[in-house]
Formats: C-alpha cells, structure tokens, sequence
C-alpha cells in the first residue's frame, strides 16, 4: 500500500500493540477500521462511555489506499480533530501526531468522567446530610425568627 497523502510507501510496524501501517515519508498512519478502536482501548475500552466517534462527514481530497475509493473526513468526538476514513470501512488515515491527539482527547475524557463521579458522589454526601432531621428544624428556625 502507499500513502494516501504522500504516495510513499507504507510500512507494517507495531504501535501500542497494533499492527499498523505507517508512512515511510510523512509519518502519517492507516488504521484497519477496527484499529482507531483498539487504539482508544489502550486509554479507555467502555465504548458507551467514550460516546459517539463521528461527527461532520465531509469530502475528502484523499483515497483509500487499499480500494482507491475517495474517503471522508470527520470530526473526532466533537473534538477539533478530523480524521480521514474510507467509507467501504476498509480503515482511518491519520495524519503524523494525530495518533497522539487521539490518546490525548481518550486521556482527558476519562479525567473528565472521573472529576464527574467524584463531584457526583460529593454531591450525593451532601444531599445525605442536609436531609437530616436536625438539619431542617435549623433552616425552619432560621425562618422563624
């Protein structure tokens, strides 16, 4: 297979445990459809946690290199992130560092929903104490005065 952006040759090689293809000029990455998901499980492997990966379908000015066929490209989870995709699901070109973009954006997610169950749990303490008996009678007798 060749690059999709630059025509140089791809190279097979091992990247956080999946085999990819790589571009031997541009650095630039193919990943078989299932592999941007492998990818994201080294970070993060709930899938309904990590919420839809898709967004903003567009045109492309690439090709497939396994079918030649025009991709698209996308918006990566909402994020400011376009990755290039080959509709016939052959796979995800992702330009040099996008690959590290992807881990990063799975990495902050996975803070996010960790700062999200402990404000959660926070809030919940909170609720458990102030629904006290005795908590109330106060707030009623502040009123009352």
């Amino acid at each position: 297979m060749n690059c999709p952006r630059c025509r140089a040759p791809l190279r097979t090689e091992k990247h956080k445990g999946i085999e990819v293809d790589r571009c031997t000029q541009c650095q630039g990455m193919w990943l078989d459809h299932h592999e941007l998901d492998e990818l994201e499980d080294t970070v993060m492997d709930d899938d309904q946690i990590k919420g839809t990966m898709m967004f903003r379908f567009q045109g492309s000015d690439l090709s497939c290199p396994k079918c030649q066929a025009p991709m698209q490209w996308f918006r990566y989870r909402h994020y400011d992130l376009e990755l290039d995709f080959c509709e016939a699901e052959h796979g995800f070109w992702l330009d040099k560092g996008e690959e590290k973009r992807v881990l990063e954006i799975m990495q902050q997610r996975l803070k996010d929903l960790k700062r999200s169950s402990s404000a959660e749990a926070e809030w919940d303490k909170f609720l458990s104490q102030v629904n006290t008996r005795s908590f109330m009678d106060k707030v009623k007798d502040l009123f009352r005065k």
